[in-house]
């Protein structure tokens, strides 16, 4: 990790290394099985892999900055958010992201790049409306966190799997890689590749849902612990929670395929198992940050 003020953590680091080997294992057995069932397409097969890897990985920032309609602005454009990124970047001693809104009444952020030079910080119209100055700090520190960390290279890479399995798979069907194949045995091939990539698609899923949870308590703490104001944090948590229940579900489905990179997700609640969930319960979240208040405040008397 590059150093910056942001506590490190080992369980984080742990966590993304077994990860990123257990995605390429299986990233390198699923392009194995393609090639072995499409010998005679595995130019095709090579060149769309290694393509999609390299373009999902190289403008990942600008993929997800495009999904969420988000547009990059200026400090003269928005001087509060461009202020509050200057502070905690200055505290935090790492370069400072590129900083944009997204035109949404879904309150939330989000951060994605493939490390801090090309790192991009996102906070929604709905979240600057709703939050006090030092609440929208806590949120803007929480996703630094994920940028000083790296966890969300991680995350970028580690998505990107099922990507593939789907691709892969209607390409499979439409029999683009058929046609470069003789093998007498192309229709079994066929009805064997969407059980494949459905398999690795659940496993590539568990795998990052597991590494989000974990990576959205890590960054809550590094960024109470960099700013010093747990509560804020606390607060901003429980004021966007209560708020998320007020918009639109038809609002909140647009966004929640990019609830892994969220502040809080989109849609929550008893109906989604947690095995499932990009993000720990709000209660686990809470119980957290005042442990930390308290320790911070127990330093701090001695």
């Amino acid at each position: 990790m590059p150093h910056t003020r942001y506590a490190p953590d080992r369980g984080l680091t742990a966590r993304m290394v077994t990860t990123m080997f257990f995605i390429g294992l299986l990233y390198v057995v699923f392009i194995g099985v393609l090639l072995a069932l499409f010998k005679g397409a595995w130019p095709l097969i090579v060149i769309l892999a290694g393509g999609l890897f390299v373009a999902q990985f190289w403008f990942s920032d600008r993929i997800a900055a495009f999904s969420m309609g988000a547009r990059e602005v200026t400090p003269q454009q928005a001087p509060e958010l461009h202020g509050a990124v200057d502070r905690l970047c200055a505290l935090a001693d790492m370069p400072k992201p590129r900083v944009a809104i997204a035109d949404t009444d879904v309150p939330n952020a989000f951060a994605t790049g493939r490390n801090q030079r090309n790192a991009l910080v996102c906070a929604t119209t709905g979240l600057l409306r709703r939050l006090e100055p030092e609440e929208l700090e806590g949120v803007l520190a929480h996703e630094l966190s994920h940028v000083a960390h790296r966890d969300v290279a991680v995350m970028t890479i580690a998505s990107f799997l099922g990507v593939l399995a789907g691709i892969m798979t209607r390409a499979a069907l439409w029999g683009g890689l058929s046609r470069g194949s003789r093998n007498n045995n192309v229709g079994i091939a066929v009805l064997l590749i969407p059980l494949i990539s459905a398999v690795v698609y659940a496993i590539s899923f568990l795998l990052t849902r597991l590494l989000s949870r974990y990576r959205e308590l890590s960054a809550d703490r590094a960024g109470a612990l960099l700013t010093g104001r747990p509560s804020a944090l606390a607060a901003a948590l429980t004021k966007v929670t209560g708020q998320m229940a007020r918009i639109p579900t038809r609002d909140l489905r647009k966004v929640e395929p990019y609830n892994a990179f969220f502040f809080a997700p989109a849609l929550s609640g008893e109906s989604v198992s947690r095995l499932f969930s990009s993000h720990p319960t709000l209660e686990r979240r809470l119980d957290q940050l005042a442990r930390i208040s308290t320790q911070l405040g127990q330093a701090g008397r001695g």
